[in-house]
């Protein structure tokens, strides 16, 4: 069995594989709740690309399952275990600046342009024709081999919450889904409000009073711009000028502008991805840490004071007695994804925490509600992904391992990631490519594409992995 020549039973289905990719390409599957009805309840586009999945499979011999029309699944071969392969078909909204219709499947220089190319419906395809090629070349397996099709995973992931509380969860098993070699633990992720409780002030002496700040929409993305409205004692010119020269000394771009009596300033940052803050230029946090110079009103002072301390010059939870780090994972990361105050309601700051795989996470917590309680801060809206680890001397690591190997020759790195893979929704699941190294990353944005020739490469891997997993 072990002279099995996988990228050449790929190369037989090669363009059947390529075809059969484009087609699911061209279905428009973003998330369209406002048009879902009880037959498709994130919208007629992802509905088409399930059903798509559903009947392809049937069609190759594969006993199909739909589950509550926001899953599915594909499944062959006889045991009481499962080595599943969890996918999904939904895609980001396409954007702006394409250089051909992105759900036309166009290929050029060796590539498929689309959205979903390689996230993910040419990596589900690929795992799909790995399957196949294992079905049909009649291999002995004493595990069930089963493709769970996912329809959310770009948004709230209520397709495998769905799934996994009405089906069993797989033995073991791998999500194409992200990079190769191998993801093997991924830092749990915690999103949280600091929320200011209401001062009582009176006969106030400032020179700057804080109307309105807002700064950053998303926990998990460094805001990448910030206004305040201020009401100064005096003459704005002394502002003004202080402001220009923060912004030069830290290679800024801005605006300032009276309107109605108040100055208004604008800052704009560096967005990165909240995983690591210090990718970016946290625009919020910058404006906090000009204003701290100035005397501010007795709220703004408080709600100013507390960020600027704990979140604005560093990342990783010292100032607050939280600093952790782990050899799986690395260190604990906090982002400050939104800043939001106003003179009549105070302040709120929106946090996303990464934490190591071996975090005491209940002892965290105590820490930051003893912080936030001393300086007048509840925390609330607290939410947490738990940490994802599958040991390195796992039989699914390790064979996973062995497999990559073989096939290209290179060592499998085992990676740790701060971001969460489609994987943590397996019980023992690992994310296994579809990117190669050294392939730019090209998920989310125009022009995305495959390469053919990685996805034959990707789908001879997933054949053999599966072959492996389930004998």
């Amino acid at each position: 069995m072990d002279t099995i020549q996988w990228e050449k039973e790929v190369e037989k289905r090669k363009s059947d594989l390529v075809k059969d990719t484009q087609n699911l390409l061209k279905i428009k599957s973003v998330l369209d709740e406002d048009n879902g009805t009880e037959a498709a309840p994130l919208g007629a586009g992802v509905k088409e690309a399930l059903d798509f999945m559903l009947n392809l499979g049937e069609k190759e011999g594969f006993t199909p399952k739909n589950t509550g029309n926001l899953a599915g699944h594909l499944e062959f071969g006889e045991g009481d275990e499962i080595v599943g392969i969890l996918c999904h078909v939904d895609v980001v909204p396409e954007g702006d600046g394409w250089s051909s219709d992105p759900f036309a499947a166009e290929i050029r220089d060796g590539k498929i342009f689309a959205r979903g190319a390689i996230d993910d419906k040419g990596p589900t395809m690929a795992a799909f024709y790995a399957m196949k090629i294992v079905k049909e070349l009649g291999l002995p397996l004493n595990r069930r081999v089963r493709m769970i099709i996912g329809t959310d995973e770009e948004s709230d992931w209520r397709c495998v919450d769905h799934y996994f509380e009405n089906e069993e969860m797989p033995t073991m098993g791998f999500a194409p889904d992200a990079d190769f070699p191998i993801i093997y633990a991924e830092k749990g992720i915690a999103d949280f409000d600091f929320v200011q409780k209401k001062l009582e002030t009176a006969g106030e002496n400032y020179k700057v009073k804080v109307i309105e700040f807002s700064s950053g929409r998303r926990y998990n993305m460094v805001p990448d711009f910030a206004t305040i409205s201020l009401e100064v004692e005096g003459n704005h010119n002394v502002v003004i000028q202080r402001y220009e020269e923060y912004k030069a000394q830290h290679e800024l771009n801005g605006n300032c502008h009276v309107d109605n009596g108040l100055l208004v300033l604008t800052l704009e940052g560096v967005s990165a991805h909240g995983m690591e803050p210090d990718n970016g230029k946290n625009a919020g946090l910058h404006m906090v840490h000009f204003l701290t110079e100035f005397q501010l009103d007795q709220q703004a002072e408080n709600y100013f004071k507390f960020v600027h301390k704990y979140f604005g010059t560093e990342s990783r939870g010292r100032e607050l007695g939280i600093a952790y780090h782990d050899d799986i994972t690395g260190d604990l990361t906090i982002n400050v994804g939104k800043l939001s105050y106003t003179a009549e309601k105070g302040g709120q700051l929106g946090l996303n925490m990464r934490y190591p795989v071996t975090t005491d996470l209940e002892k965290v917590k105590k820490v930051l509600s003893k912080v936030g309680e001393e300086k007048g801060f509840t925390i609330e809206n607290f939410t947490d992904s738990k940490p994802h680890h599958v040991d390195e001397n796992d039989f699914l690591v390790q064979t996973l391992k062995k497999v990559y190997e073989q096939q290209t020759g290179e060592a499998a790195e085992l990676i740790s990631i701060g971001g969460g893979t489609y994987a943590r929704s397996l019980k023992s699941g690992v994310a296994f490519g579809p990117l190669f190294p050294g392939r730019p990353d090209i998920a989310h944005q125009k022009d995305e594409y495959i390469i053919i020739d990685d996805m034959v490469k990707a789908t001879a891997i997933y054949a053999q992995a599966i072959y492996e997993l389930a004998k």
